[in-house]
């Protein structure tokens, strides 16, 4: 009874903790203007292991920042109306390709002359190739551009970049030797289907009802529970079918979107989602190692400058070809510029087939850490830089 009523002391210590940091922190980045989720990171840096290691169970810790990258996507997809989304698939698919294809032949030829195997400067393509959803669509909600025409660009990316994350862990699988079954393959093929013929039948439909749904109009603690299960069922029967559980979400959403009878579900869920993506982001900061990155830092510090850079030219380009201005293409290319939370998966899986050693996975996950880390501040300087030449320009006499 004594340690049981010790581990629950300790849990309340460490949740008073968290919320205490998360005030004091947060108020320091509203006063200099900044995103919550760089206090979010710095509070998984300090309480990690590699901090004060006041986290007992980093297992659990990293399960509670999936559920909230579940319902950040799942609220993105109550706002996303599909026949706009639809229409972005230029943009998209192309410009997904374009990036995994320029980031994999950058790293070639870094590989060639660093003597690296074809299958290590591919994965390592793979890895940089993909950027954040959870921070950029954090910040586009910050911001107010959702709505905007870069915005819709940025995120039309990103959620291609999600879909394109299964078919990136099967290629790195085989590169490492492993194959997988045909029964994977099959219900990730069937997962696919479901998502497409769902916006299929979306788009015909423009809206659907549920009637049945208004008996709960009255009754707010159903509508909880009922708000709990549309999240869930997406991301449960993606995850099944083995695909991305956030992508389950994401449809689950553009289905609520498209009904009359689900207004509520946005206000039910909206205090889980801020608590839940959190403590993903502080997740995130628990897995820095900080006598690692101490060591390495001259390395890791260097390859996240040719991170940001390189994304950041390479998406650029790519909305400018796709109808950009070049304003709104260079803050499109600083949102995409980060390297993203699905690459801890990447690293993960070659790691486990062998294709990166155990420094390259230290490296990649540091790597991938701070760049969620200092994206904001990237984004940021590259709004005043755009914003110093949009006003030269006005000024500017004319001729």
């Amino acid at each position: 009874m004594i340690p049981l009523m010790a581990s629950i002391n300790d849990s309340i210590a460490n949740i008073f903790l968290v919320g205490i940091l998360a005030v004091v922190i947060g108020y320091i980045l509203k006063r200099l203007r900044q995103p919550y989720l760089i206090g979010y990171i710095v509070i998984g840096v300090c309480l990690g292991r590699y901090g004060f290691d006041v986290f007992r169970s980093e297992a659990q810790v990293e399960f509670l920042g999936e559920i909230g990258i579940i319902l950040l996507f799942f609220f993105i997809g109550m706002e996303i109306s599909l026949p706009t989304f639809l229409k972005q698939w230029r943009v998209a698919i192309l410009g997904t390709l374009m990036q995994i294809i320029v980031s994999v032949l950058v790293v070639t030829i870094i590989g060639y002359y660093a003597d690296w195997t074809m299958a290590r400067s591919v994965v390592i393509g793979f890895v940089i190739a993909l950027s954040s959803s959870a921070v950029v669509i954090k910040l586009l909600e910050e911001k107010n551009m959702l709505d905007s025409k870069v915005g819709k660009d940025v995120l039309s990316i990103l959620l291609t970049q999600d879909i394109a994350i299964a078919p990136i862990l099967i290629f790195t699988s085989f590169l490492g030797g492993q194959s997988q079954s045909g029964l994977e393959a099959c219900l990730q093929i069937l997962g696919a289907v479901i998502i497409i013929a769902i916006f299929i039948y979306l788009y015909r439909k423009e809206s659907i009802e549920f009637s049945w749904l208004k008996s709960l109009e009255e009754d707010h603690e159903m509508q909880v529970f009922m708000s709990i299960v549309f999240c869930a069922a997406g991301a449960l029967l993606m995850g099944i079918l083995g695909l991305s559980p956030a992508l389950g979400a994401f449809v689950g959403g553009i289905v609520v979107h498209a009904a009359k009878e689900t207004d509520w579900i946005h206000d039910n869920l909206h205090p889980f989602r801020i608590i839940f993506v959190a403590v993903f982001f502080i997740s995130v900061g628990a897995q820095i190692d900080l006598h690692f990155l101490w060591k390495h830092i001259n390395l890791i510090g260097s390859l996240m400058l040719v991170v940001f850079v390189v994304n950041h030219l390479v998406n650029g380009i790519v909305l400018r070809l796709f109808g950009s201005d070049w304003p709104n293409a260079l803050l499109g290319g600083a949102l995409l510029a980060q390297i993203g939370e699905m690459s801890f998966l990447v690293c993960f899986t070659a790691y486990q087939s062998t294709i990166i050693t155990e420094f390259s996975y230290n490296v990649g996950i540091c790597l991938i850490s701070l760049t969620l880390l200092f994206s904001p501040l990237w984004i940021a300087t590259t709004e005043q830089m755009i914003t110093k030449f949009l006003s030269k320009k006005q000024t500017a006499p004319r001729t």
